[in-house]
């Protein structure tokens, strides 16, 4: 339930709190008054004033312009002194993403999230988890003759990643991995036995680290999920291609948080059945 504030309480606290935003700009009186077209002495009235009245929405308005906070601030609305576009910066923000392996912004979000469970929907399949072969035929093309270093950087990355305490949930379309295991679409032209191996690769890897680590395949007939890396409490990110967009504040988070454990709940495959399907889908390759 909203609290109702008592009107001459309000009118203090918006004195108290026009103070202390110009503290903070380190401005003064004057500064205020030439910003928001009065006299001081109008000024010095709204800071010294002893009724019970506050100053009309024209004022507050112009106050919180002229300090950089918000008028919901100054009325006492709200604990957060931010304008909104402020706090949309501070909780929304884009940054690049370069098509290179774990590359040095996704390796910093793991180090900042480390002890925390890391939800994960790739874009494809898990760059974690891929064979030396694998990434060399993905990235290649890419990253030309740098890739066995690129590789090498990556790899020393997703041990670390392996070793940080955090639990792994990653979540996949069912026809991703059947696609892959067949050659087709994007994989069309990857070698037979480089898929076996990587199918066989994935087969060691989640068996050796469950439950620290744990896969399933949803089907994108019933389920959609755009590629997104959850890290605990801390940030989603969604990968948009050339950007990251990330999110900071507690309510996405929570909210991507839980459409991930929607697609667990309704997962295809489980991670207990997901070995047995692997098998299968190995044996399968010609």
């Amino acid at each position: 339930m909203t609290q109702i504030i008592d009107k001459r309480d309000r009118a203090s606290l918006f004195r108290t709190r026009l103070g202390e935003a110009l503290r903070m700009r380190d401005s003064n009186q004057s500064v205020l008054a030439r910003a928001i077209g009065v006299d001081r002495s109008t000024v010095s009235q709204l800071l010294k004033g002893s009724d019970a009245r506050l100053p009309n929405a024209q004022v507050v308005a112009e106050c919180a312009r002229a300090l950089g906070v918000s008028a919901d601030w100054l009325l006492g609305l709200t604990d957060r002194p931010e304008t909104a576009t402020d706090m949309l910066a501070n909780t929304l923000s884009l940054t690049e993403a370069p098509r290179a392996l774990v590359d040095e912004q996704i390796f910093a979000w793991h180090k900042e999230a480390a002890g925390y469970k890391i939800r994960h929907v790739p874009a494809g399949l898990p760059d974690m988890l891929k064979t030396r072969a694998m990434l060399r035929w993905e990235y290649a093309p890419h990253l030309g003759r740098s890739t066995d270093q690129a590789i090498g950087a990556s790899e020393d990355r997703m041990a670390w990643m392996r070793t940080a305490r955090s639990d792994y949930e990653i979540a996949l379309p069912l026809f991703e991995v059947e696609s892959f295991a067949r050659g087709e679409g994007y994989y069309h032209d990857l070698p037979g036995d480089v898929r076996r191996a990587q199918l066989a690769h994935f087969i060691d890897v989640t068996s050796q680290f469950y439950p620290g680590l744990r896969l399933y395949l949803y089907d994108a007939r019933r389920l959609f999920s755009a590629p997104v890396t959850i890290f605990g409490p801390l940030l989603a990110v969604l990968y948009l291609g050339r950007n990251y967009m990330v999110f900071r504040d507690t309510e996405r988070v929570q909210a991507m948080t839980r459409h991930f454990d929607g697609l667990v709940r309704e997962a295809a495959i489980g991670a207990r059945a997901l070995p047995a399907h692997l098998r299968a889908l190995r044996d399968g390759v010609t």
